[in-house]
């Protein structure tokens, strides 16, 4: 099985994917024309990102291509549908960056009161100031407002408390018994975390229901000179919106995430919050931690060797829920060379689309059962056609 790098990961990947018998190819810089043409080039069945995007163009490259894997949480830099339709697997890593994100939160959250990025520019540049960066209100018995109580957003909350910090959240899946282990404050909306907390900062994943969250009326909502950080997606915030809370309310913002983020590694860069002086940018780093890479390229490993084993998918995200399967047929038949393969052409015949399968063998493997999902229209000859083939034993049929 070969498998493509096209991003810079921990030099322990090599050496786990190798040492399982993979066949490795090392091209950390690709993007663009380059990512589609070694796609084109080395036919690989794994390909493993990080930040680089892979667009349908590079899905179609490989034929060969079978698992997408993302080192990282999020995967929307990767055209899932485009996958999915070509029957190629995408999988990523959550969980391993959680503590490298929340120390970068919190360090934009001492940073936004201390005024830290002014007051080390300045310091080189020969300029003292002091009158202006000894004014900080300081974080302890202040409120961070969390929206997103993952894993990322639970070592935030560890993190703050620690700073003696209250905490008010929202997250989707956050209950009260879950709001009282953490001892937090929930609340039932991220407008409502907004106008509680001195400082939002978000930990929700991309997703359509999550686009544009942090809009006018949550800004609208947010303390006059409140603290806003965003480190996981730049989908999620619209940016004009915040553009003018911090010219009407002076909010102030820490983003390691921002619309049109260059896909290269190295370049001159150009964004329009980035000469705002209420803003501070970042370099999309927050899973930059050796701890972190460490723990990703484990798992990326993880699920590499793991399919080329056993053809499972660890983390898998682009699986279907619920097939569309409207019936079920269950076929008892003697193990027998053959069987399921009539049984399969009598449903081609009768127009069923099969959804999904599983034959299980009983013990000393004399009969089986195979448990079908499909979807068409039930014809009951067709059925009765089934039962009477060679080997089977029993045929049952249900609605879904």
């Amino acid at each position: 099985m070969r498998v493509l790098l096209a991003d810079k990961l921990s030099d322990q990947v090599l050496s786990l994917l190798t040492g399982a018998g993979l066949t490795v190819i090392n091209e950390p810089k690709l993007s663009g024309e380059a990512l589609t043409a070694a796609l084109a080039q080395h036919a690989p069945h794994v390909l493993v990102v990080r930040s680089t995007k892979v667009l349908a163009a590079d899905i179609a490259a490989s034929s060969a291509l079978e698992l997408i894997v993302r080192a990282g949480a999020g995967y929307d830099t990767i055209d899932v549908e485009a996958a999915s339709a070509a029957g190629v697997f995408v999988a990523n890593c959550p969980g391993k960056n959680a503590v490298a994100v929340a120390e970068l939160a919190i360090g934009m959250l001492l940073s936004l009161d201390r005024l830290l990025p002014d007051n080390v520019m300045d310091a080189r540049q020969g300029v003292w100031n002091k009158n202006r960066y000894s004014k900080a209100a300081g974080l302890k018995g202040r409120t961070l407002g969390v929206i997103g109580v993952g894993n990322i957003g639970a070592e935030v909350i560890v993190r703050a408390q620690a700073l003696d910090m209250h905490i008010v959240a929202w997250s989707r899946s956050l209950t009260d018994e879950r709001a009282r282990e953490l001892g937090i404050l929930r609340v039932d909306s991220p407008i409502e975390v907004a106008a509680q907390a001195d400082a939002v900062t978000l930990h929700v994943a991309a997703a359509p229901d999550t686009h544009k969250l942090a809009n006018a009326a949550f800004f609208g909502a947010m303390k006059p000179g409140a603290f806003f950080i965003n480190t996981t997606r730049a989908s999620v915030v619209d940016e004009e919106a915040l553009s003018s809370a911090i010219r009407d309310k002076g909010i102030r913002a820490f983003l390691d995430v921002f619309s049109d983020e260059p896909s290269f590694k190295e370049g001159a860069f150009s964004h329009a919050l980035a000469d705002n002086p209420s803003v501070y940018l970042s370099h999309h780093i927050g899973a930059s931690t050796a701890e972190a890479q460490e723990a990703i390229a484990e798992e990326a490993a993880r699920i590499i060797t793991g399919y080329a084993a056993s053809g499972e998918v660890h983390n898998c995200v682009n699986l279907a829920v619920q097939s569309p399967a409207t019936h079920q047929l269950t076929v008892r038949h003697q193990d027998r060379v053959g069987v399921l393969a009539t049984v399969l052409d009598a449903m081609r015949s009768a127009g069923w689309n099969i959804q999904e399968m599983e034959n299980v063998i009983f013990d000393g493997a004399k009969a089986a059962c195979a448990y079908i999902r499909f979807d068409g229209n039930v014809d009951t000859p067709v059925v009765d056609r089934i039962s009477e083939l060679e080997h089977v034993l029993a045929v049952s049929l249900i609605d879904l």
